[in-house]
């Protein structure tokens, strides 16, 4: 041990581990968590949600209402939640972690949208137990058509790697890439290999400089007509910034519906959005 009191032994097993089988991922984990640190002294972001949101999107897609395609949605979603339920997994607020995974209102928007628009290549960023992610494979395999690619920095916990993506049921990996990393390191890089997206789902680190340095890039190469969606919109400003910088766009601010109230957040549901791209 040295002088100072600080050696190897002083770091968590977890965090050694990281350095050792990621080490390129090691700044990016020290400069996320210090700008999170900045950000957590700004006051919060709190945005009028609106009431009977999915019949407004519906009307901004073009879309019958009350609508026959989307019906689906509900019985899958009870799957879904019963399958994770049985094999012992907790789903809610701290489902994952600190971490919530994607709840029914943001999943049923992004349903909605795959179903709609039925885009061919979709980018998400954060995985968690997979629940977005299911219900994106499950609309593209209704489509008939598409591909997700899902960008995914896992936990430094061993055992909530282990239930990265388990809400994905066999079957649906052929449309899937699951590309492990941070969005810092892994977006930019396959956006210009897909050169145009369709549809773009953030549900990463939620910081103002993370999710601006996400859609901005995105809302780059997503096409016309195209949509992202953004999760936890009132956990910094980065969505409210973004649409003052690109002002005029169709944007919705709806209320999650979490499975059990979420004492952190200022509505005890948490908000999520979208924004269409004419």
């Amino acid at each position: 041990m040295s002088a100072t009191g600080f050696s190897v032994l002083n770091i968590p097993r977890r965090a050694l581990l990281a350095v050792t089988s990621e080490p390129e991922e090691v700044w990016t984990r020290a400069v996320d968590k210090f700008y999170r640190g900045i950000e957590r002294w700004r006051p919060e972001c709190r945005y009028e949600s609106l009431q009977h949101w999915d019949q407004r999107l519906h009307e901004l897609l073009g879309a019958a209402w009350p609508c026959p395609t989307c019906a689906p949605f509900g019985e899958l979603w009870r799957e879904i939640i019963q399958s994770l339920t049985r094999s012992g997994m907790h789903v809610g607020p701290f489902g994952f972690g600190q971490y919530n995974d994607g709840d029914a209102g943001f999943v049923r928007a992004v349903w909605s949208l795959m179903r709609h628009l039925r885009p061919e290549r979709v980018v998400e960023t954060g995985v968690a137990h997979g629940l977005t992610s299911r219900v994106i494979l499950e609309a593209i395999a209704s489509n008939g058509a598409g591909h997700l690619w899902s960008i995914d920095l896992p936990p430094l916990d061993h055992d909530l790697r282990s239930q990265v993506g388990i809400a994905v049921r066999d079957g649906l990996s052929d449309h899937w890439t699951y590309i492990q990393g941070s969005s810092r390191r892994r977006l930019t890089g396959l956006l210009s290999r897909l050169g145009q997206i369709d549809l773009f789902v953030h549900d990463s680190l939620h910081t103002e400089r993370n999710l601006r340095f996400e859609l901005d890039n995105a809302w780059a190469t997503l096409r016309p007509g195209g949509a992202v969606v953004v999760d936890d919109v009132d956990m910094n400003w980065g969505f409210r910034s973004f649409n003052e910088t690109f002002s005029g766009q169709p944007n919705l601010v709806c209320d999650a519906e979490p499975i059990t109230p979420d004492p952190r957040r200022f509505n005890s549901k948490g908000q999520f959005g979208f924004v269409l791209k004419p």
